[in-house]
């Protein structure tokens, strides 16, 4: 049994956590810290401590886990203090707010014999999987070009934003998805070019950023914006030999938005029509349409993953070097925004 402590009671503890941990009979929620009670806007469950005293999550020697879901400018504070009460730590991301801060903290983890992780759940998407499912298939041949679309039509959030603060930016809160993504398949770039911009002009928020990563002869663009009132597709796969087309995105998001949770069996599940499109030549030059049945996707196997890491001594699946990289991309497109 993994005993696990919350710190925030927030829509990240609420929507992206608890769902589907509580799924998970080999691991127990036993206490989340909520530092102001009377402005919480989540239902408490039952089964789980409240808290506002921290010692009291930090003291506890049956939580080997503490889970960091608060603002990213307090996350490398609340880590820190977790591996130095001797637990180990998974952390909402952005992981911190420089490249500098998580090296110290997976220094401080090391030296400890804990783990410090990065909650990394995009890796789990429906879309992504069933992407990674087709350039595996071969079918695309030769890949060439991979182009994946995060976008939203929210321009009320960059409209009602006046100030610029780089770790509440787009690329900091949208870009770590993909750019993880991206990492995790296809490792470390040659070389990256950065276009990162405030639409609205300077000394308001960062609203777009298109990033593209060269390996040899394949480019991956990974673009995002407020300003997209018709989504492109969520994946775009173009091979020597064929092309795949998902439109639409992992439906985890949406269910969760309408607190249809994972213990329905259709939770997050594509319908046909959300199934992408792959168009290919075969060998003998036959010409081949089909629909590609989606992957399952499911967020709570990051907690699969870091449960295997502590108990069983498993390798950790979302790597310090890959966490590392993702903090260094977007501190340099950061400072590149125009």
């Amino acid at each position: 049994m993994l005993t696990i402590g919350y710190i925030g009671n927030g829509k990240s503890t609420n929507r992206y956590h608890l769902p589907f941990v509580l799924q998970r009979e080999n691991i127990k929620v036993k206490t989340i810290y909520r530092r102001n009670p009377d402005r919480d806007s989540w239902k408490a469950h039952p089964s789980i401590h409240y808290t506002t005293n921290l010692t009291e999550i930090m003291n506890d020697a049956e939580i080997q886990l503490i889970v960091v879901n608060t603002a990213v400018e307090s996350h490398f504070e609340y880590a820190k203090m977790a591996l130095e009460h001797n637990k180990h730590v998974l952390v909402e991301k952005p992981f911190m707010l420089t490249k500098e801060e998580a090296e110290e903290i997976f220094a401080l983890a090391k030296e400890k014999g804990l783990i410090a992780q990065c909650y990394q759940n995009r890796r789990y998407d429906s879309d992504f999987l069933t992407a990674k499912k087709v350039l595996e298939s071969g079918k695309l041949g030769d890949l060439l070009e991979v182009e994946m679309h995060y976008d939203y039509f929210r321009p009320e959030t960059p409209e009602s934003t006046h100030t610029f603060t780089y770790y509440h930016s787009y690329l900091y809160g949208h870009g770590t998805h993909t750019i993880d993504q991206v990492i995790s398949y296809f490792g470390k770039p040659d070389h990256i070019h950065y276009d990162v911009r405030q639409l609205l002009g300077t000394g308001r928020m960062n609203d777009y950023f298109d990033l593209d990563f060269y390996y040899d002869k394949l480019k991956v663009s990974v673009k995002s914006s407020f300003f997209r009132l018709v989504q492109r597709p969520s994946f775009v796969l173009y091979g020597k030999k064929g092309v795949f087309v998902k439109q639409t995105e992992d439906r985890q998001e949406e269910h969760l938005k309408l607190f249809y949770m994972p213990h329905h069996a259709d939770f997050g599940i594509d319908l046909p029509q959300h199934y992408g499109t792959l168009t290919y030549m075969d060998e003998q030059g036959v010409y081949h349409e089909e629909k590609v049945v989606s992957e399952v996707g499911d967020y709570g196997r990051v907690y699969d993953d870091i449960y295997n890491a502590i108990i069983n001594g498993a390798d950790k699946q979302i790597k310090d070097e890959q966490t590392l990289l993702a903090m260094e991309i977007l501190e340099q497109g950061i400072k590149q925004c125009k």
